[in-house]
């Protein structure tokens, strides 16, 4: 636990669930990723997190933005970030949507679609736009395929008729899945994009920069590399694809800036025993899918639980969130164990929380309130 948010906790004692960041913790990473991955452009993907108060830091820090919605764009934009530092990397966008990011001054734009590109011809003209191209996802826990992204022989045909409609064919982006714990998977994406390069001058079109997305982790229950070790794989495609013709690198961070810098903060509701012999107990929290915890969806991000102030010996539990949802379960595969002596009413703080939570909170299923976040 971090000593900061702890001690937030215990002398705020503030209404749960919540969500508590550590910004400090934040400028850290965003610090770390710049020392050891220096080539590249930072782009803070703002769906991780949209608190405003982490905006306001990463852009005094020289950050800028990859943004998804007109929102996220004038949330930037209210917080000092200025038009040329933001991306419009959503490859699904309204066309009246891309005209106000036009209008305000944006010039790079994501696409992966011969129907996105006609909107951005006529509603962006002359505009820099980029490829995103379909890549393995495999080793990711929080995998991003098959929705966005297209092959890369389409990709190549998309970025001549980029040029054809009179937009500046800039680059190619990928994504290898979020929480990617396979280092190698970059060597890979960046070797697809290589080629696309080369295909590309062949016809006199002269590709300047590759998008390497996210999928730098945070750290849930699985172990993994240090972000210098990321930063050297994805260093070393590079090298390998590129050789000293290095292209613009854009990377677009979220989970590995945020996560690891909040904490949820949930009470227990209730514990029960379904007498089915499984030996388990029901813990229900007052947190679950609905109210922040949605990346728990087919248990794929585990997140580290502790409940303080309680010890002995452990039994294992399943795992359900306080909505009148049957798939408001958490974790009821994955091996949890939580003290014999917890009781209702008992707090339990849930780690590396700060990416995908808050974001991704209902407005109000069931009248549960959004998760409040508190940034210190």
């Amino acid at each position: 636990m971090n000593q900061k948010i702890a001690r937030f906790l215990a002398e705020t004692s503030p209404e749960t669930p919540c969500l508590v960041v550590d910004l400090d913790v934040i400028g850290q990473a965003y610090d770390l990723l710049r020392r050891y991955l220096p080539i590249a452009r930072v782009y803070y993907a703002v769906k991780a997190n949209p608190a405003p108060q982490i905006v306001r830091m990463l852009e005094a820090k020289g950050a800028s933005f990859d943004v998804a919605s007109r929102p996220e764009i004038e949330l930037c934009l209210a917080h000092g970030a200025t038009a040329d530092r933001l991306s419009f990397g959503n490859t699904i966008k309204k066309e009246r949507d891309v005209a106000f990011a036009y209008a305000k001054g944006i010039r790079l734009f994501a696409f992966d679609s011969m129907a996105e590109l006609e909107k951005l011809a006529r509603s962006a003209p002359g505009s820099r736009v980029f490829c995103r191209i379909l890549v393995d996802c495999d080793g990711a826990e929080w995998p991003l395929s098959r929705k966005f992204g297209c092959s890369p022989a389409m990709a190549v045909g998309l970025l001549r008729k980029a040029r054809e409609h009179g937009l500046e064919p800039y680059g190619v982006s990928f994504h290898v899945g979020s929480q990617q714990t396979d280092l190698a998977q970059w060597d890979g994406a960046i070797g697809s994009a290589a080629r696309m390069f080369s295909l590309l001058a062949e016809a006199d079109i002269n590709l300047r920069m590759v998008n390497i997305g996210g999928g730098f982790p945070a750290q849930y229950r699985g172990g993994v590399a240090r972000i210098e070790e990321y930063a050297q794989a994805v260093t070393a495609a590079l090298t390998h694809h590129f050789g000293n013709d290095l292209p613009d690198v854009i990377v677009e961070p979220g989970r590995s800036l945020v996560g690891d810098a909040g904490v949820i903060q949930s009470e227990v509701v209730l514990i029960a025993d379904k007498g089915d012999g499984s030996g388990k107990r029901w813990v229900y929290l007052d947190v679950g899918k609905f109210n922040g915890l949605a990346e728990t969806m087919d248990e794929c991000i585990k997140y580290r639980i502790e409940a303080p102030g309680r010890s002995g010996p452990a039994g294992p539990v399943v795992l359900a969130g306080p909505t009148c949802d049957s798939a408001d379960i958490l974790y009821e595969r994955t091996d949890y164990r939580l003290p014999l002596a917890l009781e209702v009413g008992d707090k339990l703080e849930i780690l590396s929380t700060g990416a995908y939570t808050a974001s991704y909170a209902s407005v109000g299923f069931n009248g549960f309130p959004p998760l409040r976040t508190f940034c210190i």
